[in-house]
């Protein structure tokens, strides 16, 4: 089976620093799949090399079976993401920058059909804002309509950097069922970032670690789980900070 998400080393410099050294990552085809690391250890570098808004100085990225390279790539129109801060048209509507997402990524009349984008904004609760210009929405309302318009043309893929991050408690909880049910009902492959242990825990098939910049381990949580070993303790004993000795612990898929 083709793998969603397929890194093979690569590596990234910034002004002879290293960010990413040596990445290797399989997302395999229908999984959620927590990335799990710090602030600032290398999450979002990586996430970005995948659509080359950073461009790698070595190694390779393939997205659904393609091979990314510089220019063109038709297979990000079959790619939902969230990198990043969110940036709306603050002076919009949701609905209208829903609209005009759906015409920057070509989707054809089924994506940009009025039914399909309030059936979103409705999946993510935003539905009733109405004329509402989204700068006067919060951050957990900017953070749902980021995850709105990342599921709008109903993508084989998601790839969402801390897409939890301004949602109060209620909200983590209803973006997580959303997104087991999306992988659920529409196979939908997830790569999920956070710096959260008990959120990816309660959401992830796979769990992929990094720490400053290097890929340390990609363990299965039902591998885990069948050993009695919990993510935090995994994590800690993984990172040298505590927990239990690792040395033992799965760490492959």
């Amino acid at each position: 089976m083709t793998n969603a998400v397929e890194v093979r080393h690569l590596s990234k410099s910034i002004e002879g620093s290293p960010i990413l050294n040596d990445i290797c990552m399989n997302v395999r085809q229908g999984e959620v799949y927590g990335f799990l690391g710090a602030n600032g250890a290398g999450k979002t570098s990586l996430m970005k090399t995948l659509y080359h808004i950073i461009f790698p100085d070595t190694g390779t990225v393939c997205l659904l079976g393609e091979t990314i390279n510089k220019g063109n790539n038709p297979v990000f129109s079959r790619i939902g993401s969230i990198i990043e801060s969110p940036v709306f048209y603050s002076h919009l509507s949701a609905y209208e920058n829903m609209e005009l997402h759906c015409r920057y990524m070509g989707a054809g009349h089924e994506c940009c059909a009025s039914e399909n984008i309030m059936e979103t904004l409705s999946l993510l609760g935003i539905a009733e804002t109405g004329n509402k210009a989204v700068g006067k929405f919060s951050l957990g309302m900017k953070q749902r309509l980021a995850l709105a318009r990342a599921m709008l043309t109903k993508p084989d893929l998601l790839i969402l950097d801390e897409p939890i991050n301004g949602l109060d408690p209620q909200g983590i909880i209803e973006v997580r069922e959303l997104l087991l049910r999306i992988n659920h009902e529409y196979h939908t492959s997830i790569l999920i970032s956070s710096h959260i242990l008990d959120e990816l825990s309660k959401i992830a098939d796979t769990i992929g670690i990094i720490d400053h910049g290097a890929m340390l381990a990609e363990v299965s949580m039902k591998e885990l789980t069948a050993n009695g070993i919990d993510l935090e303790s995994y994590y800690l004993g993984l990172l040298g900070g505590g927990g239990k000795n690792v040395e033992s612990y799965p760490h492959g898929n």
